[in-house]
């Protein structure tokens, strides 16, 4: 007996060998069932190496006390004793699976099971598994008998008799040998349906890959003909009775439980499709419907069950077109875009635990292969396994990824299945979440061999192939593209030529040649810049082929490197930036402006950073204008002033586009922008300060050089159109009045003349041909308009709007505001217009009659011939004109009473109109919509086409990217196009109503 406060020899060993709640193993000990090996070092050395002693030593107690007699106990304790192979087996199981103890506990003579050690035994075939379910007549029966052969499975799989492929194969036999056992029933139960047709039963997903988790849904399609003399409407029904009743008896709950979920999802048109349809039928809905992701699920087709010749015919059939699915239009971002979704649909408090579907999981790995199964295998028939593994070495072997990349890829899918089979295995309960219990963490590590620290070890383990993964899935897709360029070591197998082409317009290359010479270009060689393109460059042929031009994003990255590769800051900034080198990619591929920017001054590229390189937020008015008078006070003479303001135009307008595309595609550590109404105003402001900045240097060296510090005549710029409301795009002019005030004793002419002079120099210097882009200044809204004087005084605007103002001009005069020159001349101009703008007592009806006959005029005049004008942004039907002219109307009629009206800008106006009730929210949210959506289109076409338009473009690559631009993905132009005209179709109703009717 032990002293009081002593603990017991048992109690110590229990410990060591690693029982977590000695106490209580010692109770179960000390029972009756147990005493006769109660200190039997054998068997306490066997509970020690299970996962979980202690699970093991209660799952032991349990099959004990439910044994039926005292012999039949006696019979078991002795063989667990004195056999060696079944003491392993069934206290590896009981260590593992609470699940299977609990099945043991209701069948205790199934334990039987695994007393033989025959060869078969040690790797049986379908063939087993079908004797082993043979008296199952029923479902009740059916589940115990698949129970007992997964009771041997586990067995094998915790002892390490089979490796983890091994296990998932059994599994998939087991699987199969249960649907046809389930069809026998389901035949059995209806012979008459079961006469009527022939039925052949698809197995799909993990099942048909041969390669099934303990706990899965098993994925199926059913396909019937008709037997001979059978109509075949009565065929297909009395085949999706059996195909119904086949469902239940897998997936119902009986006393037994269920045995898994048979899912018939995958089949055509899913859930809303027939359950059952015909040869013909499935043939047709591929040939003529079915989506990318459809025909790589089809990757994993085998007939498992019913009508084999039916099964093979259906294979034989749809195996052909599995083969073209790589020649569909986007097919590889039709698959990324599939398995993006997979990852957005992950709560969010799962991700990191999600060991399948997660970034670094089993998905990642499965996509990647199929990826490029489907864009090879038509040629090459080594790759069409349906197994990922046996599918990953055979691509290895035929040089289509790299060996060692593929053998870290084979070593962590091992490990992460070997980790989901243990997790399953516990409860038999679907699951991929890693659970975050210490003692669930303890057992899996254990079962793994994890022995020293088991949580420790497996959180490292995990993370560590997980990281593997994450790293290599999307590289193993580009980086053999590489290798085809490059010179390789001895024996290593590289991708052909021609296996080159097919992966480069898979990825969506119009010209696979010349790509294939921008990465021999960039790869080859023993330069350290060539190292680190290597490097890099598979991730950036990722992010090229998920813009709509990849040809042109390798082509300008290979135009920046030749121009920057010897510049040690430029290899250092994409190599240790993480933001620059996507940044760089993103930029490179969305379109003409930004590139041809970047590569008039590709140091520019430094911006793209996210340490001090200046980053991409805009710069402040103060802050552009401070440079750029800096730089003129530098210069010799103004034309060299002018020029470095035109320099600093060129950088900032590629900070602006290059942070707008960023914004708009996103990053993979940062979503795209979800308010396009941000987007808009972000890129209009930094323009248009970015554009009084260069008009404020410009007017700064035209001065200095012509007079000095002083100019005769005061003189200011007043923003007008969308450059006074702080709208303008990439590709707007700067709309202007230019106003003076002849000093103190100059002479009025002498001061004209001296401002014309100005007016003048400052167009010419800004639109001399260089390699900046122009800036056009338009004076057309002055009094009088192009026959009207380009410059007038003070007085002379006085006079005119005194005298011959007309509504159009107040109407303009709504955008007016001063951004260059003489502050208080501005200022007083402003003062001078206000009451013309803003008139007490708004418009009368003659003068908004005098506004609807001017835009219908301007619509009609204006609109190009043959153009779309439902799709025109500026003038069609609910675009720019459409929501500024409605606004302008309200701010002409009430922005004398309501000060919030008093503003340049449209958004702000519409938002100052809903406050003052002047329409309702519903109308104001209408219009702003549609304004943001034409801005974006607007800006969208520069940006691609690198020159300005007002419409969608015709182009199918440059619509695509305008598509890609305003968030649609591969395949999805259409889609834009109808949402555009969705969205102005509701704003032209509310213009409508307000311009038109109110």
């Amino acid at each position: 007996m032990t002293a009081p406060g002593r603990r017991s020899s048992t109690f110590s060993r229990l410990l060591r060998h690693g029982f977590t709640d000695p106490s209580a193993a010692e109770r179960l000990l000390e029972g009756d069932d147990l005493a006769p090996v109660r200190t039997d070092p054998v068997l306490l050395e066997a509970l020690g190496a299970t996962a979980d002693p202690d699970l093991a030593l209660q799952g032991l107690a349990r099959l004990l006390e439910a044994q039926p007699d005292p012999t039949a106990r006696r019979e078991l304790l002795d063989t667990v004793t004195a056999a060696k192979p079944l003491r392993d087996r069934l206290l590896g199981v009981l260590g593992a699976s609470a699940a299977l103890a609990d099945h043991l506990a209701r069948h205790p003579r199934d334990w039987y099971a695994l007393v033989t050690y025959e060869p078969y035994d040690l790797h049986p075939g379908l063939a087993e598994f079908e004797r082993g379910l043979a008296e199952a007549t029923d479902p009740v029966a059916l589940r115990v008998a698949y129970r007992r052969c997964l009771l041997s499975i586990a067995a094998r799989d915790v002892c390490g008799t089979t490796d983890v492929a091994e296990t998932a194969a059994e599994l998939a036999d087991l699987a199969t040998a249960t649907l046809r056992a389930a069809l026998a029933i389901a035949e059995a139960a209806a012979p008459d349906d079961a006469a009527a047709c022939r039925l052949a039963v698809i197995a799909m997903g993990k099942c048909g890959g041969h390669e099934l988790n303990y706990v899965s849904d098993v994925d199926v399609i059913f396909v019937a003909e008709a037997a001979d003399g059978t109509d075949e409407s009565k065929a297909l029904k009395a085949a999706t009775r059996l195909a119904s009743h086949l469902m239940r008896v897998c997936s119902e709950t009986t006393v037994e439980g269920s045995i898994w979920p048979v899912d018939a999802n995958l089949r055509p048109e899913g859930r809303n499709g027939p359950l059952v349809r015909t040869l013909a039928s499935h043939l047709a809905y591929y040939q003529r419907w079915a989506k990318t992701w459809e025909f790589q699920a089809l990757l994993k087709a085998r007939p498992v069950a019913g009508d084999a010749e039916l099964g093979r015919a259906y294979v034989e059939a749809l195996e052909p077109l599995v083969w073209q699915a790589a020649e569909r239009e986007n097919f590889v971002a039709d698959v990324q875009k599939m398995r993006r979704r997979v990852v957005e649909n992950i709560p969010v408090a799962e991700v990191e635990r999600e060991l399948k579907l997660g970034p670094g999981g089993l998905r990642d790995v499965e996509f990647a292969v199929q990826l490029l199964q489907l864009v090879h295998g038509r040629a090459d028939a080594s790759l069409r396994s349906g197994t990922t593994l046996d599918a990953l070495g055979a691509l290895a072997a035929g040089g289509y990824v790299g060996r060692a990349d593929a053998t870290q890829l084979d070593e962590s899918y091992r490990f992460l299945r070997s980790m989901e089979h243990r997790i399953q295995l516990y409860r038999l309960r679907r699951t991929h979440l890693v659970p975050e219990d210490d003692a669930d963490l303890r057992r899996i590590g254990r079962s793994l061999g994890l022995r020293t620290d088991p949580v420790t070890e497996l959180t490292r383990e995990w993370k560590r192939h997980a990281g593997v993964v994450r790293r290599l899935h999307e590289k193993l897709f580009y980086r053999p593209l590489l290798d085809a360029v490059a010179q390789l070591a001895p024996g290593e197998a590289r991708l052909s030529t021609e296996a080159a082409r097919e992966r480069l317009v898979a990825l969506g290359y119009a010209d696979p040649a010349a790509a294939l010479r921008h990465l021999e270009a960039l790869a080859s060689g023993v330069t350290r810049k060539a190292a680190i393109q290597r490097t890099l460059l598979p991730v950036l042929l990722g992010w090229f082929a998920d813009s709509a031009d990849p040809d042109a994003g390798l082509l300008n990255f290979r135009k920046v490197s030749d121009a920057l590769g010897k510049t040690p800051w430029y290899l250092r900034l994409l190599r240790d930036e993480g933001a620059a080198a996507e940044n760089l990619a993103r930029v490179l591929s969305a379109g003409r402006l930004a590139p041809d920017l970047l590569m008039r001054a590709p140091e520019a590229v430094a911006l793209l950073g996210d340490g001090d390189g200046g980053g991409l937020a805009p710069r402040s008015r103060a802050h552009l204008e401070q440079e750029i008078l800096a730089a003129v006070g530098r210069a010799e003479n103004a034309e060299q002033g002018v020029t470095a303001a035109r320099g600093v135009r060129r950088r900032e307008l590629f900070r602006t586009a290059a942070a707008d595309i960023v914004g708009s595609y996103g990053t993979e550590t940062q979503p795209a922008e979800a308010d396009q109404g941000a987007l808009v105003d972000r890129v209009g402001a930094a323009v248009s300060d970015l554009t009084a900045a260069t008009l404020a240097g410009t007017l700064r060296a035209v001065v200095r050089e012509g007079w000095g510090e002083t100019l005769p005549t005061r003189f200011a710029i007043i923003g007008m159109g969308r450059f006074g409301g702080h709208e303008l795009g990439y590709g707007s002019d700067a709309d202007v009045l230019f106003v003076h005030e002849p000093r103190d004793g100059v002479d009025e002419r002498e001061a004209a003349d001296a401002a014309n002079k100005v007016v003048a120099e400052m167009r010419r210097l800004l639109q001399i041909p260089s390699s900046d882009p122009p800036l056009l200044i338009d004076a057309d809204l002055r009094p009088e308009g192009k026959s009207g004087p380009l410059v007038r005084t003070l007085k002379s605007y006085a006079a005119y709007y005194r005298r011959w103002s007309l509504v159009w001009e107040s109407h303009a005069l709504l955008r007016a505001t001063p951004v260059a020159g003489d502050e208080e001349l501005g200022a007083r101009f402003m003062e001078l217009i206000d009451p013309l703008r803003y008139r007490t007592g708004g418009l009368d009806e003659d003068a908004v009659r005098e506004i609807r006959r001017l835009k219908a005029r301007m619509e009609s005049e204006r609109l190009p011939r043959g153009a779309d004008p439902k799709l025109h942004t500026k003038l069609g039907p609910g675009g720019l004109s459409d929501v500024e002219w409605t606004v302008q109307v309200l701010q002409l009629r009430h922005a004398a009473r309501v000060p919030g009206l008093r503003t340049t800008r449209t958004r702000e106006a519409l938002v100052a109109a809903r406050e003052a009730e002047l329409l309702s929210a519903e109308d104001a949210e209408i219009l702003d919509e549609a304004w943001v959506l034409a801005t974006r289109v607007r800006n969208a076409v520069m940006l691609v086409r690198g020159r300005a338009g007002d419409t969608f473009p015709t182009e199918s690559r440059e619509l695509a990217a305008v598509g890609r631009y305003l968030g649609y993905g591969p395949g999805h132009v259409g889609d834009m196009l109808d949402a555009y005209r969705r969205t102005t179709r509701r704003a032209r109703g509310v213009v409508e109503e307000l311009f038109y009717g109110g």
